[in-house]
């Protein structure tokens, strides 16, 4: 149907041209302490702890023998990719035979990564990474465990409980997820006890809130659909349970790669430089990493085509693919890198068999996981609600071509996304590469959606994701069940940073 005297114009054109001539108005971004001062004051009984999972890379690791710094500070004695006896610090061994979960080293997470310590041309630097997030639910009234007793905040006695879930990041998302169950229920311990000596009550099977960034999201999606089970060995499927939901009551996703995203694929095939004057990790280190395939989009979203298939979209998750690509651990290129990471093992070809082995160990696993995760479920429990924050005007990878002789890959196509994550996957929107309609069928059951014009770090720094986290997580009225006591009176508080060096 024609609006009446309608120009035959596109909507958008006239949309934004006539903000753009009558509504040329900028606007500082809105003062959140005023706004949320109040509630964040209150801390009554229903008030959920908060839980703090980042995404790949984004927890310290350290060396449990030696003390010393795997990944987390580019300065002083760190792990350097470029020295063997580091290189095979930094990654995970590799053993013909093994099972991925029995493949295990001394490396251990030491923390959230607020800040990376970079020395560039001998000038020290700090980065802000996940500061932000933390920094606003401090602010918000979470007391949180590892700023406090480092003394980095004084948040006085009555602000409630903000946990950071570190983890492990090269290992399993799977793994991960068993991790995220058993810090839970140590958590729940200490709540309890906060409840019964803030409040005299106890609040029983205490619930959490959740805020992940990145794959992070996938290691909490995994553990609300199904606790601590196990995948399959026979590659099957396991039931959705919700079993780890009730568990958690509200889970915020920032920049969820639900659907995979081909920066994951590039990496493996081309190694990763975290940024200028920095170290570059070689693909074969990558490729010893399962969480980096448990990234890669679906053959069925159409993101990679190789030429010579008739416009057929391949299939990251098949090693024979990789194989006749020479990508990652299949590459003869890497073997002056797995003759390092295997220096026990002489003979190339075995070493090849060790990688191969490893290759397809690590794709199998990733499939499962990524069919498990977008298989439709039963509805979640009713208290259970997901939120997603992703990113929708940064140009990202969304098509690319491989040239079977050589290998290469190349970018073809970008779509709207946060420069990392295309909309389509945070959302999981199924009618990619499927019958279109106009509404968003995805196997996520979002309760609300926010979109920011950013990028894939800058999400968490932009104040409007900061207004509505805050809102989702202190004003958006819940559904109760009986087992939430009475609200208190809200007690006062006192928060102050401690300036750095103090």
């Amino acid at each position: 149907m024609r609006l009446p005297c309608a120009p035959r114009i596109a909507v958008a054109t006239l949309l934004l041209g006539g903000l753009a001539g009558a509504c040329a108005v900028t606007f500082d971004p809105p003062d959140l302490g005023e706004q949320y001062d109040r509630v964040a004051r209150y801390h009554g009984p229903e008030r959920n702890p908060i839980v703090v999972i980042p995404g790949l890379t984004g927890s310290n690791l350290v060396d449990g023998a030696s003390g010393r710094v795997v990944w987390g500070a580019f300065t002083g004695d760190y792990a350097r990719p470029a020295r063997a006896e580091d290189l095979r610090l930094i990654a995970l061994p590799m053993n013909e035979g093994t099972s991925l979960g029995q493949l295990r080293d001394e490396v251990r997470p030491d923390g959230v990564l607020d800040r990376v310590r970079v020395k560039v041309l001998g000038i020290p630097l700090v980065v802000r990474a996940y500061v932000q997030i933390l920094a606003m639910l401090g602010a918000a009234g979470y007391r949180d465990e590892s700023l406090g007793l480092a003394g980095a905040v004084d948040y006085g006695s009555d602000h409630y409980t903000c946990f950071q879930f570190d983890y492990d990041w090269r290992r399993d998302n799977v793994e991960s997820a068993f991790r995220l169950a058993r810090f839970l229920d140590e958590k729940r311990a200490y709540v309890r006890q906060e409840g019964r000596r803030r409040f005299g009550t106890d609040p029983g099977e205490a619930r959490f809130d959740v805020v992940a960034h990145s794959m992070g999201a996938l290691v909490v999606r995994y553990f609300l659909r199904f606790g601590d089970a196990e995948l399959p060995a026979d590659g099957s499927l396991p039931p959705v349970t919700w079993a780890g939901a009730g568990a958690v009551e509200r889970v915020v996703l920032v920049g969820p790669p639900n659907a995979g995203s081909l920066a994951a694929l590039v990496e493996l095939v081309e190694g990763h430089r975290p940024g200028p004057m920095l170290p570059r990790y070689p693909p074969a280190l990558l490729g010893t990493f399962p969480s980096i395939y448990q990234l890669l989009p679906r053959r069925r979203h159409g993101s990679l085509f190789v030429e010579g298939l008739g416009g057929r979209a391949g299939d990251l998750y098949d090693p024979d693919l990789w194989e006749r690509m020479g990508w990652g651990l299949a590459s003869p290129a890497q073997e002056p890198i797995l003759a390092e990471l295997l220096p026990d093992v002489g003979d190339a070809g075995q070493r090849q068999r060790i990688a191969l082995d490893h290759l397809h160990k690590s794709l199998a696993r990733a499939r499962q996981l990524a069919a498990a995760l977008d298989q439709q479920a039963p509805p979640p429990p009713p208290h259970l609600q997901l939120f997603l924050v992703a990113g929708d005007a940064a140009p990202t990878a969304r098509t690319a071509v491989v040239d079977p002789p050589s290998g290469r890959l190349r970018v073809v196509s970008r779509g709207s996304g946060d420069g990392t994550v295309l909309r389509s996957s945070a959302l999981l929107d199924e009618r990619v590469g499927g019958v279109w309609q106009a509404q968003l069928r995805s196997p996520v059951p979002w309760r609300s959606v926010l979109f920011l014009f950013t990028d894939h770090l800058g999400l968490t720094r932009d104040p409007a994701f900061s207004d509505n986290v805050l809102f989702w997580l202190l004003e958006q009225p819940r559904s109760r069940d009986p087992r939430s006591p009475n609200a208190r009176r809200p007690a006062s508080h006192r928060f102050r940073l401690h300036a750095p060096g103090r």
